[in-house]
This record gives structure tokens, sequence and C-alpha cells, in this order.
């Protein structure tokens, strides 16, 4: 065996012991109790509610919305501006109503990157999974959850709705997985072995990062995505600093990858005056504040907006039919790092040993807060305005962007910053339907493509998934009426400053959660850790 693939074979030995030991602390999720979700019922219907279907579409209503067991079945409009409902068009046979007159509603939220049990001490996934659905999502893709048997076993629970949780796609790592008996992937021929292996399990996709699997090396990424598209199997690429160098995302996408995630290797694929990043002499990728903290300065080093190294790129990726899954959100404590610190909603729905993660430390992954400075935060700005750049660009030539969050690390708090993420792409240039359209439609399409099959939610259309957010206000006009702490609004009449209503109903398979109830049980679990020490 080479120096290489036994240097390998103990990496994966570590990582999975790591990975094991995670798993071992996840808590046993609470099956979902008689009063958590109302149906799937034999007949629901939506009244009268404004309609923003996902596709880019402006609204229209109001519309009665009629479900049938977990499927949408039809779409009436039953009125018009300035003209009464006429009740007698209206759907009748309902077995179960919602009251959405003066509401609006979406397509159910697609998360494209989330893990469930990455951090140690890991909060028990129903605290996450209320959460998610709290803040309107209804879909998820665990890159990965956690452990490979603890994430197919969670997803089978999801797809029986006997838990309370999105439905789960699950993307694993090569290599893992405790019925594989082919030991550590070091070669082209063990990743094909493996990804055979994998076609045969409930997993959807192979997620490739780090060099901790070896996986960046490019006859193993071509071997995994060549074999993945035979059967069925999505890629996706996480390009970190110690792969990157031989990988960017342009490499990646002509190997066929299906997207990226994060940002790296993206400035890297249009370096100008380099053909690697100028790292500083002194710079230790496992110090995190130089890893998070150095990639930053890649803004001055890489292609300027609309030069033609900048245009050949978006090009490029088109032509590769190329994703974007830019996880801003996870990020921003960077350039920012007092309003991650200091969000107003950690006092209530952050359970303290996540609190503790997020804090300095050279042990906990991404809480590189050592000496942060502003000539760090200076940087990441300036990293930000042309990453954005970019992605607004992108969207405009026709290329697919779409919302994930990575959250559990770096004062990211699971849900809160799903609907940040959303006002990010809108700094970035995207309009509120386009948001909309990456957070719904362009993540189902995502997921499906690779298994060559139509989506099946993503849109409010008849035949798919009901999955659908029922909200109080216009997420049009403020996307801040979707956080779970609402939105400040003055009452002009009793000059009383209160909170917007926000999401009201999150509805998944036909099951209609109180979205303002899972809010109330997240919060119930923190004050409760905090009343047990933290932990």
């Amino acid at each position: 065996m080479s120096k290489r693939s036994v240097f390998s074979a103990i990496v994966l030995a570590l990582v999975l012991g790591f990975v094991s030991s995670l798993h071992a602390q996840m808590e046993p999720t609470t099956r979902r109790g008689p009063d958590e979700g109302a149906g799937p019922f034999e007949r629901l219907i939506i009244r009268g509610v404004m309609m923003i279907d996902g596709t880019g579409a402006p609204p229209r209503g109001p519309v009665d919305i009629v479900i049938e067991n977990d499927r949408i079945v039809s779409v009436h409009s039953v009125g018009f501006p300035g003209v009464p409902i006429s009740d007698r068009s209206r759907p009748q046979g309902a077995t179960y109503e919602v009251d959405a007159h003066g509401m609006y509603v979406l397509p159910g939220f697609v998360d494209m990157h989330v893990h469930t049990g990455g951090v140690p001490k890991a909060p028990q996934a129903e605290y996450i999974y209320k959460l998610w659905l709290a803040h309107g999502v209804t879909t998820v893709r665990g890159v990965p959850f956690g452990g490979f048997e603890w994430s197919l076993g969670e997803k089978a629970l999801s797809e029986r709705n006997e838990i309370v949780a999105p439905r789960m796609f699950t993307f694993h790592r090569a290599g893992t997985g405790q019925g594989w008996e082919g030991g550590a992937v070091t070669d082209a021929e063990s990743a094909r072995e493996w990804v055979r292996w994998l076609a045969n399990v409930e997993v959807d996709g192979v997620k490739v990062d780090g060099i901790k699997l070896g996986a960046h090396d490019p006859e193993i990424m071509a071997a995994l995505i060549d074999e993945g598209h035979k059967h069925g199997l999505g890629s996706v690429a996480h390009l970190d600093q110690m792969g990157v160098v031989r990988m960017t995302a342009l490499d990646a996408a002509r190997l066929g990858m299906d997207m990226m995630t994060h940002y790296y290797g993206l400035m890297e694929s249009m370096l100008t005056d380099y053909s690697i990043q100028n790292w500083p002499t002194d710079y230790n990728y496992n110090n995190e504040q130089h890893r998070f903290g150095k990639v930053a300065h890649l803004w001055y080093q890489s292609a300027e907006p609309g030069s033609d190294r900048w245009n050949a790129l978006i090009k490029e990726f088109l032509e590769l039919d190329f994703g974007l899954d830019p996880t801003m959100t996870i990020y921003e404590a960077s350039r920012d790092l007092k309003r991650a610190m200091n969000a107003e909603w950690h006092d209530d729905y952050t359970l303290p040993s996540l609190w503790d993660y997020y804090t300095p430390s050279r042990r906990a992954h991404g809480s590189y807060w050592f000496y942060w400075t502003s000539e760090d935060e200076y940087h990441w700005k300036k990293f930000y305005q042309k990453w954005m750049h970019f992605l607004n660009d992108y969207k405009n030539a026709g290329g697919i962007v779409t919302v994930g969050t990575d959250s559990g690390f770096i004062y990211s708090t699971f849900g809160f910053e799903y609907v940040r993420e959303l006002e990010l792409l809108r700094e970035a240039g995207f309009s509120p339907p386009e948001i909309f359209r990456s957070a719904t439609m362009f993540g189902a399409m995502e997921l499906f493509e690779p298994k060559g099959e139509p989506i099946d939610f993503g849109i409010i259309r008849p035949g798919l998934k009901a999955d659908l957010v029922v909200v109080a206000e216009n997420p049009l006009q403020n996307l801040k009426v979707l956080y779970g702490t609402g939105a400040v609004r003055l009452d002009d009449e009793t000059g009383d400053v209160g909170r917007t209503e926000g999401i009201m109903f999150t509805i998944k398979d036909g099951i209609v959660y109180d979205a303002q109830q899972l809010l109330a049980d997240v919060r119930r679990m923190v004050r409760e850790a905090k009343q047990n020490g933290g932990e």
C-alpha cells in the first residue's frame, strides 16, 4: 500500500471515529405527539389566501387550495380585487379548513445545506426540526445530517411522519456507512465500488469535501461523480483550501459536479496574478482564524465583475448546468461579529450548549474568534460585495442559485438564519420573487434532476406534495415577517410597539403545523436547558 493510501486510511479512521462519537451523542428523536400537527385530512381546504406559487410569477388571489391527504388537488380563484367573494363557486366538502383570508401562501421552503449532529454536545434533533418547520422549511438536504445510519433512520421517520420534522434528502461522504466493507476510498476504483454500494441504500447523493477523505484528488472526484450519475445520485462539493489547489469550482463543474456549496473554489476559478491564492507565509490551515480569516483576501486576487474572466466563468457554468448554493448566512459573522453575537433570538431560541459552542475556542469548529479585528471584517465585507455580485450576475444569466444555511456553527441558529439567507439574497440584488423561486422551485429542481424525475414539491400545483407556508403578512414586502421573532411594527392607533404575526402554519405532507406552537416548544426547551445548567 502506498504512503498516501496509508495516510488516507488513517485519516478516514479518525474521521469515522469522530462521526461515530457525534452519532452516540445524538439523543433519540421524540416521536410526534397526538397534539402535534393536524392531519393529513381526507379533504383540506385553505380558504381565501393570496398565492405566491414559487415559479417567480406574481401573487394572485384570493384562492382556495384543495388538498386531499398529502397532495394538492386543485387551486380555485374565488374573487377579484374589489369584488366580493362568491361562496357559490367555492369548493365544498372539506373535512378540515384553514381560514387564511388576508394571508399569503407559498410553497414549503427548501434548505440545501444542513447538519443536525455536526457539533459536540449536539442539541437534540427535535429542537432543530421544530425551528426549521417554524420558519417554513419543509425539506432539508443533509450533507450529512449526522452519522450515516442515524441519518437514514431519521429520514425514514420523517417520511412516515412519525416525528415532527421536514422531509429529508441525505448526502454522504465517500467511504462512510457501517454496511460498507471496502475500507477507505483511496483511488478511483474504490470510489466507484462505494458508489455502487451506496446506490442500494436510501441515500440521495454524494458530498465531496476536505482532504480528510482524500476526496479532492481529481481522479477520485471524477469517479464519484461519474458513477453517481449512473445511479441517479446527486453530487455537491465543499472545495476547501486543502483541495482547491487541485480542484477549483470550474474544475469540478467540468467533471460533471451538480453544484457547489459555500464559496470555496469560486474566486479561485478566476484568479488574476496567481494560479493559487497568495496565502501569507505563516499560514496554518489548522488555525481556524487563518482558515476563515485569510480566505476573504481572495476579493482582490480574483477577476473583477464584468471582466472577460468573470463573464467566461459564468458562461461555462451555465453550459455545464452548474448550481450554486452559497450559504452566505453561515459566514456573515465574519463581516459583522457583533451583529451575529447579539441577534435578538439568541436569548429565547439558542440552546446554552449551542451558545457555548459558538464562543471562541480552538477546539470547536467555526469558533475562530481568537482575536477578530476590524481589518478582518473589512476584507470580509469586500469579499461579500464581490461574491454577491457574482451570484446576482449568474442568476441574471439564467443560472441556478439555491438557499442553504449550514446552521449550528458561527452564531448561526437554525431556522432564523434561513430567513437571514433570504435577506442576503435581497442584498445581492435578487428581487423578492426571485428569492422565493430560489428557496422553493430551484431547490426542488436540484434535488430531483439527478434522479431524472420531475419535481414533487417546490411550486403550488395540482398533483404535487402539499408542502406549504401560510404567512399572516406579505413576505414580498418584508422578508422579516418570516422570522420567528416577527418584525417590529408601531400601532398608530394605540402608540404601542408590537410584532407581526409572521408564519402561522407550516404544512408538510398535508399535515398542518401551528408555527407559533412550534416556537413555543423551542422556547420551553431552551428555558429548561438553562434551568438545568445548560445541559
